[in-house]
């Protein structure tokens, strides 16, 4: 019902989110901005456009070679401040193992993630059933579930076919 591949818009071989999307999730942020008196400014939302243009869950280093092809002065370090006042606005999120380097989202909708525990690819899926995860009577006692994120973790298509293949070449 959710899945990406069907009518998939892609951009140097990376899926990417159809561009109403992209200007609905920058005018939340620039509503967001103005509701807690935060400049929006120039590089922000443009470090934000990056993010909110990609399905592919990018890291902080990435997002900078991509933002430094429109903006050659933006630094590493606004690139950071500017992640990290994102996701304290509730405006992305941090998603991914915490060993790994960091990498964000910026669909803020009720979803979950597949983690491919060979190539680190991470992909959004939708569930009303994980959304109504019952929550077990020991997490009730540490607080109030204030939401439930899911992270499947497994190995993806591509790399699934590309064993196969490498198994078929040890095969012969």
């Amino acid at each position: 019902m959710y899945g990406y591949e069907i009518g998939m818009i892609t951009r140097g071989g990376f899926r990417v989110t159809p561009r109403e999307q992209v200007e609905k999730r920058v005018a939340a942020f620039l509503d967001t901005c103005r509701r807690h008196g935060v400049k929006a400014t120039h590089q922000r939302t443009e470090i934000l456009r990056e993010l909110a243009g990609s399905e592919e869950h990018p890291d902080a280093e990435t997002i900078l070679g991509r933002v430094r092809r429109r903006v050659p002065a933006i630094s590493v370090d606004t690139v950071y401040r500017t992640l990290r006042l994102l996701e304290d606005k509730g405006v992305i999120a941090r998603v991914g193992s915490m060993r790994d380097r960091a990498r964000f989202d910026a669909n803020t909708d009720r979803h979950h993630h597949f983690v491919c525990t060979e190539c680190g690819m991470i992909g959004d899926f939708y569930s009303d059933a994980m959304d109504r995860f019952p929550v077990p009577r020991e997490v009730s006692e540490m607080g109030s579930v204030e939401g439930v994120y899911v992270e499947l973790r497994g190995i993806c298509r591509k790399c699934k076919q590309k064993a196969m293949k490498t198994e078929g070449r040890t095969g012969e």
